[in-house]
């Protein structure tokens, strides 16, 4: 008789008592074999996971926390993980409903799992084509006629962004076992949830306290987006009730001059973001990589910027540019033919000079083993045939989706799902032993690919290097919700059906608040010498590297050919420092940070390192109480301004 996946909730308090934390701390969980995991650890028959509630909740939250990523996301192009938020506040919410007596008993630790699995697919596993391909295409549009470019139908967005989310959870199934079982990869962002849950459950008091800072920090951070981007202050137009940038820096010397005039700092995009949100995302990220970005967009403003103002060119048509034709499009200009050869370089190397984790993916795939027959193993594991015939349904939709509304031919689609698959296994592999997983470098590998095969198409080039980048990211995150799950003796195929569950929401969340957020091309490039609200630098780099393979290295700036012969040595050397110099890395310079400065608007780079220094004085001077509340605050904060921003970007619709 099959199992019934949903279960019944708790009803009361005792009843849900008796499904506290385990005894045994995910730790010891992590040096167990399989056959010691189902003997002593495993609980997921017995305790309620899988319940209406949880995933309901799941869903909301990730809905809401989508908006997080896809907003620092657009800023920043990277994307921070959902989970350890989503368990802090939904373990704070469903006590405060028990308090209102809006809830008749708590959630049980493998419900709030559950519950992280859903959010996290919503607002993670959805979202890396909303801040890469999508707005590299929209970019590719733009043309002098129409400088705000062109939308691909949002229908077509939702759905090419659901069928990649699916396709990539679904290539996790034959993955799980070999990774997380056998192999036992550590999945530090998975760990790091489960022993955030360990803690909640047994620690109450310490779990509120950090929960009070991250909605203390998300209280104050949706005053900004009020503040800055709230259209309200009538002049010509509607402006913020304060601006959106302060020009504390035009006191320096500057370089260069434009049309005949001395340029100052300020117009170099040196000014001071009045957003806190990349303080908050610098709190988080460090001081190494902030650092590095600032000496990046240093670089640009007082180097090769200003000598690009000067640096004159006649093009095969006849016309003469300049290398850099206004100080405020340096960094679009110059700086991403520095900066993303110098991130492209290295994150292959990084990746090629993993060699030995790409040997054990491919080698230990196949591995099986006598417990395969185990009834227990069959009940509990996801079946194969659901990875077989998902696989086959949404790959063939995203064949005839990339044919519809991105004229792919469906060869070229099959091309790319095959690759795909093989490409997300050693990314897999590669978030679990390192939890970083290398998205931007599978990326790269099927743009490459792709730019051989069709040249001159540059959404082919773009919409499937987004199928290897979404596939793995899905792919990843549903790995580690697994890990959560494994270390909690949670049951995998009920957490399987949970993390697909949170696609859909998340496709709705991100595809929405994408159009939302970014209405026309203008809000990604910047218009008339204000720099963009946001930079995109992911999309930044796909879109380089696009248009490489359309137009073809003669019809470059010669200087801007040659800032990606130094960008690619620059990134290979950092690369081959960082390897053969362990023991000075934290010397070293950052390739990502130096590149994605370079390709920045100054004055995100400099609020990132603000924010990593109040960080790093903090856990000098207080180490317990920034372990505590630093991560709580900063997370607060971003999901805070995150989320009022989409909200007010939908009242400034109707202003």
């Amino acid at each position: 008789m099959p199992m019934a996946l949903f279960q019944t909730a708790p009803k009361t308090v005792e009843e849900a008592a008796q499904y506290g934390p385990l005894d045994i701390s995910p730790d010891q969980v992590l040096e167990m074999d399989e056959a010691t995991w189902y003997a002593q650890v495993f609980r997921g028959e017995d305790v309620p996971q899988l319940t209406v509630r949880a995933v309901v909740m799941g869903m909301i939250l990730g809905g809401l926390l989508a908006f997080t990523n896809l907003y620092i996301g657009l800023k920043t192009g990277w994307g921070l993980g959902i989970a350890i938020t989503a368990c802090i506040l939904s373990f704070a919410l469903w006590r405060l409903f028990l308090s209102l007596k809006l809830a008749r008993s708590p959630m049980t630790i493998l419900e709030t799992n559950c519950m992280q699995s859903t959010a996290s697919s919503a607002g993670y596993a959805t979202g890396s084509a909303m801040v890469s391909a999508i707005p590299a295409l929209l970019m590719l549009s733009v043309t002098a006629d129409n400088p705000k470019g062109e939308h691909v139908s949002i229908i077509g967005v939702g759905v090419w962004t659901l069928l990649l989310a699916a396709l990539g959870t679904l290539m996790a199934i034959p993955m799980k076992r070999n990774l997380i079982n056998r192999d036992r990869l550590k999945f530090p962002s998975g760990t790091a949830a489960a022993v955030t849950l360990q803690a909640l459950y047994s620690h109450g008091d310490q779990a509120l306290k950090k929960a009070r800072a991250l909605l203390g920090g998300m209280a104050v951070g949706a005053v900004f987006p009020l503040l800055i981007e709230l259209k309200v202050h009538v002049v010509e137009t509607r402006e913020g009730l304060i601006a959106g940038a302060a020009k504390i820096f035009d006191w320096l010397p500057s370089l260069g001059k434009f049309h005949g005039k001395d340029t100052v700092p300020s117009d170099w995009t040196l000014v001071m973001d009045s957003n806190p949100v990349m303080i908050a995302a610098g709190a988080i990220i460090g001081v190494r990589t902030s650092f590095w970005m600032v000496v990046g967009g240093l670089a640009l403003a007082y180097g090769f910027g200003p000598a690009g103002l000067e640096d004159v060119w006649t093009t095969p048509a006849g016309v003469d540019i300049t290398a850099v034709t206004a100080p405020y499009k340096a960094w679009k200009e110059s700086g991403i033919w520095f900066g993303v050869p110098i991130m492209v370089t290295s994150g292959l190397l990084a990746f090629a000079l993993q060699w030995r984790t790409i040997v054990r993916a491919f080698k230990g795939f196949g591995g099986g083993g006598t417990s395969e027959a185990d009834a227990l193993v069959r009940r509990t594991e996801v079946p194969g045939t659901w990875f077989l015939y998902g696989t086959i349904f949404f790959g063939a939709g995203i064949c005839v989706a990339g044919e519809v509304w991105f004229h792919i031919p469906w060869y070229y689609g099959v091309i790319a799902i095959v690759m795909t698959f093989f490409l997300a296994l050693v990314a897999a592999r590669a978030t679990g032993e390192t939890d970083i997983t290398p998205i931007g470098a599978m990326g790269k590998i099927t743009q490459l690919t792709y730019g051989v095969l069709i040249p001159q198409s540059t959404t082919a080039n773009l919409m499937t290097a987004s199928i290897t980048a979404n596939c793995a990211t899905s792919s990843a995150d549903l790995l580690n919700d697994l890990k959560s799950g494994y270390l909690l003796g949670a049951h995998p195929r009920r957490q399987f059906v949970a993390q697909f569950m949170g696609i859909f929401i998340g496709t709705v969340a991100m595809v929405g608040g994408y159009y939302l957020l970014v209405p026309d091309a203008t809000t990604l490039l910047g218009h008339d010498g204000v720099a963009p609200e946001f930079p995109a630098p992911a999309a930044q780099a796909w879109k380089a590297v696009a248009e490489i393979f359309k137009y073809g290295l003669e019809n470059m700036h010669p200087t801007h050919r040659a800032l990606m012969v130094w960008g690619g040595a620059l990134g290979i050397i950092l690369v081959l420092l960082e390897k053969f110099l362990p023991k000075v890395k934290q010397y070293l310079p950052s390739a990502t940070g130096l590149g994605l400065g370079l390709i920045l608007p100054f004055q995100y780079p400099f609020a990132m390192l603000l924010g990593a220094i109040i960080g790093w004085a903090w856990h000098t001077r207080n180490k317990q109480q920034s372990e505590t509340y630093l991560v709580p605050i900063a997370a607060g904060l971003i999901a805070g301004i995150s989320i009022m921003g989409v909200i007010v970007a939908v009242v400034n619709l109707g202003l």
